[in-house]
């Protein structure tokens, strides 16, 4: 893949006294599924409309495939973008929606023909050619959109919070056609989102937005296991901080004086030093939840605490537990591998052990 394909350098876009992109850097690679992802406010949206052409940058320049379009009209750009709100014409049927681009640009009888008809049984909407999107389900409706803003093959696809009106089951389902067309067509897909769910199951990479600028530009695994400030860590998934000092260092790992908890052994892969205060973030599926403390491990130390159930919610897959152990509320998520039923039964306000290896935390500086 050629890495410059598309390039935002130094891009800033002010309104009025609101910065909504501070100068942002980034690239994305030819054929990527490429996801921003921050919550509303952001300035995720507002990178997509500059590269639309519907906002221009008040610095800075954006290129596509070593060409710079920071001054084209959007009609002048290969680059199409598929909204929320479909944006299907009423009263045009799904196959006059599709061909209406390549119409518009004047292309031969058979060309439309022979691109909207693949295009539709690729989309396994051949069947509904000749409905009219009054017709059709929330889903076919989404399928429509993304094949008229890909029957005439743009070098990038837009696609701005596509599944936010879609209910639980169906957005579920369309992840995998989005994932399954993208592999189809091999374009550059640049996807807008707030959830972390669509965005992790979806990208090649993600760029986590946070107050116009980025935090974090990484593969879904490392933004997850391995994120770069405490915002990402909270953003992307739950998680429990454990913020203190670092009074030790025992070759790769150190100990982490928390106020209101005991000392925490945790693996130190920023070579931090002993006075340094940190935030150590500890994934809940990482943490245990047991009647009794588990058996000593050779070779490694585990972090054991007494604690008290406080809370517990079943969710069919796993169970989400509350605890609470010495000042701090913890959270722990138990999966359900083996018949529910056959495992021993923790309940409400009893004395429990929570524990995790110092290998499942990782650590972020904490900011001033």
């Amino acid at each position: 893949m050629n890495n410059d394909f598309l390039v935002f350098d130094h891009v800033t876009k002010r309104f009025g006294a609101m910065t909504a992109v501070n100068d942002v850097s980034l690239t994305v690679s030819k054929g990527e599924f490429f996801s921003l992802l921050g919550p509303s406010g952001c300035g995720k949206t507002t990178l997509l409309r500059m590269l639309g052409g519907f906002e221009r940058p008040d610095s800075g320049r954006i290129y596509l495939e070593g060409r710079d379009i920071t001054d084209l009209p959007p009609n002048q750009r290969r680059v199409h973008t598929v909204f929320q709100n479909y944006a299907l014409f009423p009263t045009m049927t799904v196959w006059d929606n599709i061909a209406f681009s390549l119409k518009l640009a004047k292309k031969s009888k058979a060309e439309i023909e022979s691109s909207v008809d693949g295009i539709l049984e690729m989309i396994q909407l051949s069947d509904q050619a000749w409905k009219y999107p009054n017709q059709l389900s929330g889903g076919q409706k989404q399928r429509v959109a993304i094949a008229r803003a890909l029957v005439d093959r743009p070098q990038v696809l837009l696609l701005d919070e596509p599944l936010a009106a879609l209910d639980l089951k169906l957005r579920q389902h369309m992840l995998i056609e989005l994932d399954t067309i993208h592999d189809q067509v091999g374009i550059t897909f640049l996807y807008v989102t707030h959830d972390q769910g669509e965005a992790m199951s979806l990208s090649d990479r993600i760029a986590v937005i946070n107050c116009g600028q980025v935090e974090q530009l990484d593969g879904p695994a490392k933004i997850y296991e391995a994120p770069a400030s405490r915002f990402v860590a909270s953003f992307i998934g739950d998680t429990n901080f454990f913020s203190g000092e670092i009074v030790a260092v025992e070759g790769d790992y150190c100990l982490l004086d928390v106020d209101g908890f005991p000392q925490i052994k945790a693996y130190n892969d920023k070579q931090l030093k002993v006075g340094q205060r940190v935030d150590l973030s500890v994934r809940p599926e990482k943490i245990r939840v047991t009647m009794s403390p588990p058996p000593p491990e050779k070779g490694a130390s585990i972090n054991v605490f007494p604690a008290k159930v406080r809370d517990i919610v079943y969710q069919g897959v796993y169970t989400k537990f509350w605890v609470t152990a010495g000042d701090l509320r913890i959270q722990s998520l138990k999966p359900h591998s083996r018949f529910l039923l056959d495992q021993e039964t923790i309940t409400w306000n009893d004395d429990v052990f929570v524990w995790w290896h110092p290998d499942d935390g990782y650590m972020v500086e904490s900011r001033p």
